[in-house]
């Protein structure tokens, strides 16, 4: 049943997406992070990694989370690599998330992909691809998307991450083994704009930006 509603949500968005007007931007080439995910084999030929791990994957906001710090006795994998969107983690999933059977995986990505032009239902239509993947390797495994985040540098795109968020949110409703978390409001004041929790760029999280997201996140983590 769970499988049914994903092939259903992919039929439905795929079919919105060939109307004229409705695809967006097209994926940007995904052969731009071979290196990073050169590193990435490399460092897992050469290292163990945790069985049954928390996986975190998606852009530099992954990346650049000290998530075995921040996660400290619990089997934590990052494969964060900055400037992807959620089309690069489905090209790379056999090098990002497949190898790791993890018990949970932590997905942040989409926020590139609305300031790359795509739009809401773009994001959303590659998200239940990816999911479907998940699902089809790993039926035990949960998917959390943590939602996409305002930020000062991207605020006029704000609307439309939003919008992806909202449509995510809805369908993770069908499958208990889809998760979402809200870390987007944590990040907002009483004034509806971003709180100080960025660094200088406007986009990235500072180290209080992330503490509201590690307060958040870490009940949970599977141990």
């Amino acid at each position: 049943m769970r499988t049914h509603l994903i092939k259903i949500g992919l039929v439905f968005f795929g079919l919105l997406l060939s109307f004229p007007g409705l695809a967006g931007a097209t994926d940007p080439d995904p052969t731009r992070f071979e290196h990073e995910i050169a590193i990435f084999e490399a460092w897992d030929h050469q290292n163990s990694f945790p069985e049954r791990a928390n996986l975190f994957v998606g852009s530099s906001s992954i990346r650049f989370w000290h998530t075995a710090d921040a996660f400290p006795g619990k089997p934590v994998i990052n494969r964060g690599f900055g400037g992807s969107e959620i089309s690069d983690v489905i090209y790379y999933y056999d090098q990002v998330i497949k190898p790791y059977a993890p018990a949970k995986i932590f997905l942040y990505a989409g926020d590139n992909d609305i300031a790359d032009g795509k739009s809401p239902e773009q994001v959303f239509e590659d998200y239940v691809e990816l999911a479907a993947k998940v699902r089809a390797d790993f039926p035990d495994t949960e998917l959390i998307f943590l939602s996409i985040k305002p930020s000062d540098a991207r605020w006029k795109k704000w609307p439309k991450m939003a919008q992806a968020n909202q449509l995510i949110r809805e369908f993770t409703a069908s499958d208990p083994k889809l998760g979402y978390v809200d870390v987007a409001s944590l990040l907002l004041g009483d004034d509806g704009r971003p709180k100080d929790v960025y660094v200088m760029d406007g986009l990235h999280l500072n180290d209080e930006g992330y503490r509201l997201w590690n307060q958040a996140l870490a009940p949970l983590l599977v141990d």
